[in-house]
């Protein structure tokens, strides 16, 4: 299919565009291992958000019945209606339990952590607000590429990425949506290196 649009993500970067209804966003990670974090809102119309329903993972975990979405999953809003559908992934391990780090994160979990950090809020926060959304209304994103195990006792883990060079998750819009992406700034999610991530946007 014929792309409509195209970004490229640097390390640690986000982007937020508009996405109708039928399209395919497809995220690829073109080097290997790194994790992408997608949010969405529903379309207000004329260029903004409609931040009281938002991509939840919730309710998709209830819908689907695991904690693991892949080929042909649907991703829910906060009031059940299907935001995305799953066409097709190249991975099949994504996470979708981890908030987008912050700047807390690193000054919580991160022990040699001196100064500013960039992470995903922040980027998701700043690329999104033209859009009309703020901080606050940013939940737990769906982490493309994160590679979490949950233990019998409980406890979470974050392993390397399972993403090779050129893998993709391709996501198709059940509504109009306004989408915020970025290439993850938290190094313990992707092997302790940060690189890019790619978008195309078609059909």
């Amino acid at each position: 299919m014929e792309a409509t649009a195209r970004y490229h993500l640097e390390p640690q970067t986000g982007v937020a565009f508009e996405l109708e209804k039928g399209r395919i966003l497809r995220v690829i990670d073109p080097e290997g291992e790194q994790v992408s974090d997608v949010m969405a809102f529903a379309s207000a119309g004329l260029g903004r958000a409609d931040a009281s329903e938002w991509l939840t993972s919730g309710r998709t975990i209830d819908y689907n019945n695991t904690i693991y979405p892949m080929t042909g999953h649907v991703l829910y809003s906060n009031l059940s209606n299907p935001m995305f559908t799953i066409l097709e992934d190249k991975v099949g391990r994504h996470d979708f339990l981890l908030t987008p780090c912050s700047p807390k994160t690193f000054e919580m979990l991160y022990e040699s952590h001196e100064g500013y950090h960039p992470s995903c809020l922040e980027n998701l926060t700043e690329n999104l607000k033209r859009f009309g959304t703020k901080a606050d209304d940013i939940p737990t994103t769906f982490n493309v590429f994160m590679n979490v195990e949950v233990l019998p006792s409980g406890e979470i883990t974050i392993g390397p990425p399972l993403s090779k060079a050129g893998d993709f998750v391709d996501l198709r819009a059940e509504m109009n949506l306004v989408v915020g992406v970025t290439a993850c700034s938290a190094e313990k999610s992707n092997n302790h290196t940060l690189k890019p991530i790619d978008l195309i946007v078609h059909g």
